[in-house]
This record gives structure tokens, C-alpha cells and sequence, in this order.
């Protein structure tokens, strides 16, 4: 007769967090993560959540799960404020050799790192003890805090699946990634952050939710549709999410930063600015493109917006790069007009290399701003 439950359970430690064999005493914490609006929302778990359900998962289905190595999951350990030991999260590694990872964090342990650590500490057992070759990380689209831990702890990131999840009758597209025994547990790409960036009119941030419906309103826009021949059409309030989730995982990967340009006052959105191929042929270089929302045209927005940009891009402490490019479709005279004001010298043109909303092709103008 082998150890069983909870003596097979590993205590695993880096000081800060403790990984451990889930204990009576944090039923209620257990409780209060499962019922969480942010569980709920990224998450398989059943709603609304009971003590009994909890009890289940944490003292039958656990101890299952590491008696026939399906499912090894730990509780978490931290301090608090106070300095206090507590329950902090779950962490899971199910099946072998192909195994996933599941992680979920209590509210007051959220934003210190901790889940990193966490991550760090399961891994390293599954790959060098737990007889597991490769370890799978899949999320819903759009969760920025599970991609965020995912990149931190060195996992190779994929990309978009198509309807890989199955959650409460609802097929999902996932993000994914991996991680292999011999990997290091760092990030294999530079996040390309989007710093909040602020002139007189203007606040320059990531994207939110509450950004959707003008997102919407913009990329609908005739002179929009016109001009950006590749939108979608019709494009919906779910083609502007899609958009929004692709622009943290080109972030993550490191490919592109993205800014929502919004009035300082009212934070509603005028326009978008990214600098884009960051990490191509030459990972010096960048390529800045921008649309702006109808109501924002012709008051100097994207021109101060794209200063405050350039100055960044161009910045050691910034994305540091060492040249910038910028085309324009011959006939959009706003988007040329903004290029010279930045300071941006025109080098050459290509013909009929532009594809237009209406089939026909246009000549395109290249910019280039060196530091």
C-alpha cells in the first residue's frame, strides 16, 4: 500500500509562496474564490457555487486526482498585509505526459506576483518529478492577467485556437502556449508595454471595454472603411473585442504597441495609434499606423497624439527604436498632411500598391524619421 492523500502531496516553497495540500481551514477562502465575479467570468467553475461543491473539489476530487495522477492540484500560500499565513489560490497540473495548468487567485492576493511564483514552483515538479514532458496553458481570449502570468513564466506562446474550450455550453476560442522540461522559466519575448501617456488634451492608454461602441462607430465609418481596406464589414461590437484581445497578444509577443487616444477630461475615445513590426527583420524599426474616430478628424488629435508617440518610440527608455516608417495612401491627404508635421520625410512612392474600401488601387507614399 503506497502514501495516499495528503502525503503525496509535495510541499514546494520559494519563500514567498507555499505550495501545500488544501486543509479545512481554507474552505471559506476556497468559497469566496469560486463565487468571485473574475472566477466566474474566466472560468469553467459551476454558478452559483456551494460549501458542499467546494468541500467536494478540495477533499475528494483533489485527493483523487493525486492517488491516480490525473490531477495534482495544490492550495496556495501567503502573507497578507498583516503578515499573516493564508490561503491565497488553486493551482492544478492535470494529466501526464501531456499535462495543463490551471491557476486562480483569492482577490486580496491579486497584482503582488504572487501567481508567478506559484506557476514557477508547479512547473519545475511537473517537468522534473512528476513524470510530465510538456505543460499546456489555455485561456479564454482577452484574459490579460492569466496571459500576463503565462508570459512571466517563460511559456512559448502560440496563439489564438479556435473553440477549444467547452465552458457551461458555450464553445471558446482559447489563447495558448507551452512549456517544455529544459525551458527556462523566464519570458521568451519582450512585452511591448503601452504606458500612459499624457498632453495638454490628450490621455493616450490601453484599450478598455467601455472603449467597444466607438471603436465600433470608427471602424464603420465610411472614410475608415474607405481607407482600411482589410476591416470587416459589417464590423460589431465583437469584431472591436477581438481587436482589442489582439492587441495585448501582439503586446505579449512583442510585435506591437497599441494606444486608445481619449480626451483628457471625458476619457472618450478619439482615435487609435500602434507602432507595429517591432520585432520583424530588423527589430530596430518600427511602423506606426492610426485611424481616428469621424468626430475626432481635423482638430490636430492625431498630430499631437502622434508627437507624444514618436517621442516614446524613438525614446532608450521607450521602445528604444532606431528608425520609424509611416505609409499613406497617395489620395488621403489628412494622413499625409500628419506625417510631414511630425517631421517624417517622405522617400518614395509605390504604385498601385494600396488597396482601396472599393476594389481600386492607389499609389502609397512612404515615410521614414530616423533618430
Amino acid at each position: 500500500m503506497g502514501m495516499r492523500w495528503p502525503l503525496t502531496v509535495p510541499v514546494l516553497s520559494d519563500g514567498t509562496v507555499t505550495l501545500r495540500a488544501h486543509v479545512p481551514g481554507d474552505l471559506d477562502a476556497m468559497l469566496e474564490l469560486a463565487n468571485d465575479p473574475e472566477m466566474i467570468r474566466w472560468t469553467a467553475i459551476p454558478t452559483p457555487h456551494t460549501r458542499e461543491m467546494t468541500e467536494q473539489f478540495a477533499f475528494n476530487v483533489i485527493p483523487r486526482g493525486w492517488d491516480d495522477r490525473t490531477h495534482r492540484g495544490w492550495a496556495i500560500e501567503a502573507q497578507d498585509e498583516t503578515g499573516r499565513a493564508r490561503f491565497a489560490g488553486n493551482i492544478d497540473i492535470r494529466q501526464s505526459p501531456i499535462a495543463d495548468i490551471g491557476f486562480a487567485l483569492h482577490p486580496w492576493a491579486r497584482g503582488r506576483g504572487l501567481m508567478a511564483s506559484a506557476v514557477r514552483l508547479a512547473v519545475d515538479w511537473a517537468l522534473n518529478e512528476g513524470g510530465v514532458e510538456i505543460v499546456h496553458w489555455r485561456s479564454h481570449v482577452g484574459n490579460t492577467a492569466s496571459l500576463r502570468v503565462a508570459h512571466q513564466t517563460g511559456f512559448t506562446l502560440h496563439g489564438l485556437t479556435p473553440g477549444m474550450l467547452h465552458e457551461r455550453g458555450r464553445v471558446l476560442d482559447a489563447w495558448t502556449g507551452s512549456i517544455r522540461f529544459g525551458d527556462s522559466p523566464m519570458p521568451k519575448t519582450h512585452w511591448a508595454e503601452s504606458p500612459v501617456l499624457e498632453t495638454e488634451r490628450l490621455r493616450l492608454r490601453p484599450f478598455t471595454e467601455a472603449d467597444l461602441p466607438r471603436i465600433v462607430e470608427a471602424c464603420n465609418d465610411p472614410l475608415s472603411q474607405h481607407f482600411l481596406a482589410g476591416l470587416p464589414q459589417p464590423y460589431t461590437q465583437a469584431t472591436a473585442r477581438n481587436y482589442v484581445a489582439d492587441c495585448t497578444w501582439q503586446a505579449a509577443v512583442g510585435v506591437k504597441a497599441s494606444w486608445a487616444i481619449t480626451d483628457v477630461k471625458t476619457d472618450e475615445l478619439l482615435a487609435n495609434i500602434a507602432v507595429m513590426d517591432l520585432a520583424g527583420v530588423n527589430p530596430t524599426t518600427g511602423e506606426i499606423g492610426y485611424w481616428a474616430h469621424p468626430a475626432a478628424r481635423g482638430r490636430g488629435v492625431m498630430t499631437e497624439a502622434m508627437q507624444t508617440i514618436v517621442r516614446h518610440a524613438l525614446d532608450p527608455d521607450g521602445l528604444d527604436r532606431r528608425r520609424l516608417v509611416l505609409y499613406a495612401a497617395a489620395d488621403n491627404a489628412a494622413s499625409n498632411a500628419i506625417a510631414t508635421a511630425v517631421g517624417f520625410t517622405h522617400y518614395g512612392t509605390q504604385h498601385a500598391a494600396e488597396r482601396l474600401g472599393d476594389g481600386s488601387y492607389d499609389d502609397l507614399h512612404g515615410y521614414e524619421l530616423l533618430r
